[in-house]
């Protein structure tokens, strides 16, 4: 049985793997009546119209967002100030203009000035998502049982806040709303500095690779593969979150460094104690997040036996 719609007509700006996916499962649970999303190219308005998840695929941002009751923008951080300018003149009053970026306070400062006073503007963050981009990488159950945080701006209105929530929860999302100082500080340390950490672990083996012809691709296992998987993230998303979200993931690198630091101390020391108390008490955290649902148990991540079944029954 299809949801209640809650929009007639979802403008999602960028066709890539969450715009693609709010789309599918838009589609599927029958919260929307009409989907229209832009691409940058014509390759990818293609690809779009032959995979079927909108109805109409346009060149345009301001074009999508005409008569739309709820814009999505889902761009580049660095991109969404540009965005928003572009369809300001093409909204009409009382709609909803959101986004889904992983940064919210340079999101606030670079999208609020260029929304008309009659628009709605409740910026929100989908904490889902794959190392895949592009309009094939998405899919409806992205979004299941995972978090989807709204940091609307002081005096928004309710109601449109309300409908946002609505939105996600139909999508299969948790739904949590607070301001966009802390959601940025916690996603500094949940998401932002493990990608950096990886992005640098694997730099680095890459380095020692070339240099000293250390085997580091051929024998990757364990702990060095799954880095690579963030690692391979959209470098431009990747780029911007970074340089949006700088004063949070500082603070949290610092925060890093002098606990690495006491790490360091301890092997030198061999101070055996100290590193198993902190593993073992890492390994109740990592326990706490499955029991949570925000992970499973299976080796891998459990993607691959959610990617193919069918490994399950060999």
């Amino acid at each position: 049985m299809p949801e209640k719609i809650i929009f007639n007509r979802l403008a999602i700006i960028g066709a890539g793997l969450i715009g693609s996916s709010i789309a599918r499962a838009a589609r599927a649970k029958g919260t929307v009546k009409t989907i229209v999303t832009t691409a940058r190219t014509e390759k990818t308005r293609r690809r779009v119209v032959e995979l079927g998840f909108a109805d109409v695929v346009v060149d345009a941002n301001a074009l999508a967002a005409m008569d739309a009751d709820c814009v999505i923008v889902c761009v580049p951080v660095g991109d969404c100030g540009e965005v928003a300018k572009e369809i300001a003149g093409a909204l009409k009053p009382g709609a909803i203009v959101s986004d889904v970026g992983s940064v919210k306070g340079a999101i606030i400062r670079d999208m609020a000035p260029h929304i008309p006073k009659n628009v709605h503007f409740v910026p929100a963050h989908p904490v889902a998502g794959t190392e895949h981009s592009g309009p094939d990488a998405g899919f409806a159950e992205l979004f299941e049982n995972r978090w989807c945080i709204l940091t609307p701006p002081d005096h928004t209105d309710a109601a449109a806040v309300k409908k946002m929530q609505a939105f996600w929860q139909a999508l299969g999302s948790h739904v949590e709303v607070m301001n966009a100082e802390h959601h940025d500080l916690v996603l500094a340390i949940t998401s932002h500095l493990p990608h950096l950490i990886a992005y640098n672990i694997v730099g680095t083996a890459a380095d020692l690779e070339s240099r000293t012809l250390l085997e580091v691709i051929k024998f990757s296992a364990g702990g060095f593969r799954d880095f690579t998987r963030i690692a391979a993230s959209d470098p431009t998303m990747w780029r911007d979150i970074f340089l949006n979200n700088k004063d949070a993931v500082l603070e949290m690198l610092g925060r890093f460094n002098d606990d690495l630091s006491i790490l360091t101390r301890a092997i030198r020391d061999g101070d055996g104690d100290t590193l198993f108390d902190l593993f073992t008490r890492t390994r109740a955290i990592r326990r706490s997040i499955i029991e949570v649902g925000q992970e499973t148990p299976e080796t891998d991540f459990g993607r691959w036996h959610a990617e193919h079944p069918e490994a399950g029954k060999k």
